[in-house]
């Protein structure tokens, strides 16, 4: 997984985003550095001069409306909503943000949590929304972030140059586990994304596992769908193939059995305030065939 933040572009829209952020820190310096220089210059005159006038003009008036104006004028072009309509051959993907998880999208009926697998080299048109409160997408090293406001749609275009994983993260407060409010964005090569995407368009397939029927026993499929084999549920993320996923939680545990086992019994404790209660009183061969059946789910 990539560490790297807003400094370490890996895509065009983070590259713009880089480069503002480089301008404006140099600009400061140089800023900083003059104003230090008309500093010292005044404490060496300890005294008025005529022309103290001009520089309160210039120097707190015209010099930062001039310099603000131009930042603006050079920025405008590279935000988002400069651009309302996809760029050609972008690959859309719906996004809404929940309390405390991400509901992923694609055309085909494909649905996904907390991982937002796309395309390397190719453009990617996001549709924002939040089905509860304020949330925020943000991936550092990608794009920029767009918060995401109940009943509104809001897009952002990101692309990733080279095949990766890459952090984002909600980032507008939203509630008790804002900070375990994770997802992961995996860029692939084209053959890999349009295999997998292939893939998760397929339902799950019916069999007699033990964990199977323990998730229908204890009305698990009542907030979680597994296309092909329980109702359409929606409160919880889809867990049509959620063994293929990197992690579990939002980012909070890896995809282990372990990890699973742990997330089913303790969710309260990962995450207290979460939607889904902690099941610590099944057995521990109940727990062990539901994590197995899960990362079944491929």
């Amino acid at each position: 997984m990539s560490a790297g933040g807003v400094l370490q572009a890996a895509g065009e829209a983070a590259r713009a985003i880089e480069t503002v952020g480089w301008v404006l820190i140099a600009g400061g310096f140089v800023i900083f550095a003059g104003v230090m220089v008309l500093l010292w210059l005044a404490l060496r005159r300890r005294g008025r001069t005529a022309r103290e006038g001009v520089w309160v003009l210039g120097g707190g008036i015209v010099f930062p409306f001039v310099v603000l104006a131009w930042l603006y004028g050079w920025t405008l072009p590279m935000t988002p909503a400069w651009k309302p309509m996809p760029p050609k051959d972008a690959l859309v993907v719906s996004v809404t943000g929940r309390m405390w998880w991400w509901d992923v999208r694609y055309a085909g009926d494909v649905r996904t949590a907390n991982e937002v697998r796309i395309p390397a080299g190719r453009p990617v048109y996001l549709a924002l929304d939040s089905a509860d409160v304020i949330h925020s997408f943000w991936v550092p090293q990608l794009a920029g972030k767009v918060d995401m406001l109940p009943g509104r749609l809001h897009h952002l275009v990101l692309q990733a140059d080279q095949p990766g994983t890459y952090r984002g993260q909600c980032a507008e407060f939203c509630g008790d586990q804002h900070a375990k409010m994770a997802l992961q964005v995996v860029a692939l090569p084209p053959g890999e994304f349009d295999a997998w995407l292939a893939a998760q368009s397929r339902p799950a397939v019916a069999s007699n596992h033990a964990g199977q029927q323990a998730f229908v026993a204890h009305r698990c499929d009542a907030c979680h769908a597994v296309r092909g084999l329980t109702a359409d549920a929606r409160l919880g993320p889809d867990l049509t193939h959620v063994g293929s996923r990197l992690q579990i939680g939002a980012g909070s545990l890896p995809n282990t059995p372990e990890a699973r086992r742990d997330w089913i019994a303790r969710v309260q404790h990962h995450k207290p305030g979460a939607r889904m209660p902690s099941y610590e009183q099944l057995d521990a061969n109940t727990l062990a065939a539901m994590a197995d059946w899960l990362g079944t789910l491929r």
